[in-house]
């Protein structure tokens, strides 16, 4: 026969592994170091620059003909 376990504890225990599962994805998702996070703000940067410099401008559009 199986053992009786009171239904409160049960319930800590299960709780106690969402609460687990739901830290592994935060570590996945958020768990970056400080560095990672510099390097992919300068990627996005520099994409900015790059497309911000390729823009066209009202006065750019007026020198060329239609």
């Amino acid at each position: 026969m199986a053992d009786i376990i009171p239904f409160r504890r049960a319930k800590k225990v299960l709780a106690r592994k969402k609460a687990e599962t739901k830290a592994i994805e935060n570590r996945a998702a958020f768990g970056r170091t400080k560095g990672e996070k510099q390097a992919d703000q300068a990627r996005k940067d520099k994409i900015d620059r790059v497309l911000n410099g390729a823009q066209l401008t009202r006065a750019d559009q007026a020198d060329e003909p239609a």
